[in-house]
């Protein structure tokens, strides 16, 4: 079987040690030595919690390599954009790099500097990363990614969110960190069952933190990781104290309902109406088109993306979060070419597509966006949301208050797009400390 892998974007991760190289040192030291009690305590009582280590077997990435010098590409495009997809010459260029000169030791080598664990819940093995701070009361945070990113969306936080004084901001706002990869994602392992939708992660989400011997904590989700943490929202389990979003579920029912080819509502606000024409003209452009076919047919969409790298990478550029990366021709953006190679490459390593793709189809009767279709009526524990100006969805205050009877929090960021935390982990971790601050020293 092929070993599951998690990357770290190398070259963003050098400048995070270079800022506080002892800092990370130490909080990793640290994690592991209290989360190996945890683990023993669990042991005994049958939820072993077990350390995990990367180790990728050379013939994995060789077989990488030849895959990727064998791709059969198509002909060109018939546009001079990306209105078909992903432009041949721009994909062979990143994939002639992907298959010679990147380098997945370094990641490999940076990763198992972190504290990594393995649990079981409702019959899955969960992979996750787990850092404490080393500053006293520090709030345990979970924070979930989505499709087509993983872990490595959070991993840039670590830094900022566990030591923030290392990053110019105050002890008093540090957390103790949990990420871990969704179910079918990554390390963790795929369910052998249907049923595994966004209720179903948020229990097991519920599970892992109680296992760590946290009674009281605060989740963030974006992407299908909005909906495991409204989900949990809804369930409101004892000591999950509120959520943080940036990707809300706060369309009205009448805009919904105009978006499926009805009347616009005539009561709209010019800001009101442009987010609606955005999202109109999104899909109408196409836009979910990726959404619908792992809807309806995960299984067929995950032959292709598990036998050709080539096939992998087109299908992931697709997504709207990576429609204005430049390829890595400008060395200064973030991710860089590597970070992204680094997260394609742990789908490939990890053989974890199609069962990726699945969490589509597990959650096909939902709508991210919609109030109606998350049932946001049902939250009344405390919501926090940022709006990134580059985001396909930029939710409006006075919808975001209409779907949350308890936003505690609404701020729309100056930069920063669908992968947010990848892009500017600083900003959104600052995001963070300011949306829960109100939270700290709240009772369970």
């Amino acid at each position: 079987m092929t070993l599951r892998i998690i990357i770290v974007g190398a070259m963003t991760f050098v400048a995070l040690l270079s800022r506080s190289a002892s800092v990370v040192n130490t909080l990793a030291a640290t994690a592991a030595d209290r989360s190996l009690t945890s683990a023993r305590i669990a042991k005994n009582s049958g939820s072993e919690i077990r350390p995990f280590h990367v180790n990728v077997p050379e013939a994995d990435l060789a077989d990488l390599r030849r895959r990727i010098a064998a791709t059969r590409w198509p002909d060109k495009e018939t546009v001079v954009d990306q209105s078909q997809g992903a432009q041949v010459a721009t994909l062979q260029e990143l994939l002639q790099y992907w298959g010679s000169r990147y380098d997945w030791r370094k990641v490999e080598a940076r990763l198992n500097a972190l504290p990594q664990f393995v649990t079981t819940i409702d019959g899955v093995d969960i992979h996750f990363i787990h850092v404490r701070s080393r500053h006293p009361n520090a709030l345990p945070l979970i924070i979930t990614h989505g499709w087509p990113g993983s872990i490595l969306e959070q991993i840039k936080l670590l830094g900022p969110l566990t030591d923030p004084p290392a990053f110019g901001g105050r002890a008093a706002d540090a957390f103790d960190v949990v990420i871990p990869s969704l179910p079918g994602y990554g390390f963790s392992s795929a369910p052998k069952e249907a049923g595994w939708g966004s209720e179903r992660i948020g229990r097991a989400w519920d599970v892992l933190m109680k296992r760590l011997g946290y009674t009281r904590y605060v989740a963030q989700g974006g992407d299908w990781g909005a909906g495991v943490v409204e989900a949990m929202a809804r369930q409101a389990p004892a000591g999950l104290l509120g959520i943080h979003t940036n990707l809300p579920a706060t369309v009205p029912n009448d805009v919904g309902a105009a978006l499926a080819g009805g009347p616009a509502p005539a009561a709209l606000t010019e800001q009101e109406r442009a987010v609606m024409d955005t999202l109109r003209k999104f899909s109408q452009n196409g836009g979910m088109a990726y959404l619908t076919m792992m809807g309806a047919r995960p299984q067929a969409v995950g032959y292709g993306l598990t036998d050709s790298p080539a096939g992998l990478a087109g299908w992931m550029l697709v997504h709207p979060g990576f429609a204005r990366w430049t390829y890595g021709k400008n060395p200064a953006e973030s991710p860089t070419r590597d970070e992204v190679l680094d997260n394609f490459t742990l789908y490939w390593l990890t053989n974890s597509s199609t069962s990726a793709a699945r969490l589509y189809w597990e959650n096909r009767d939902q709508n991210l966006v919609s109030a109606a279709s998350q049932k946001t009526d049902q939250i009344s524990i405390p919501v926090a949301i940022t709006v990134f100006p580059e985001e396909v969805y930029r939710a409006p205050e006075s919808w975001a208050r209409r779907a949350f009877r308890n936003l505690i929090y609404f701020h729309e960021a100056d930069r920063g797009g669908h992968f947010a935390a990848w892009e500017y982990p600083e900003l959104f971790a600052g995001e963070l400390q300011n949306a829960f601050r109100s939270l700290r020293g709240s009772g369970s």
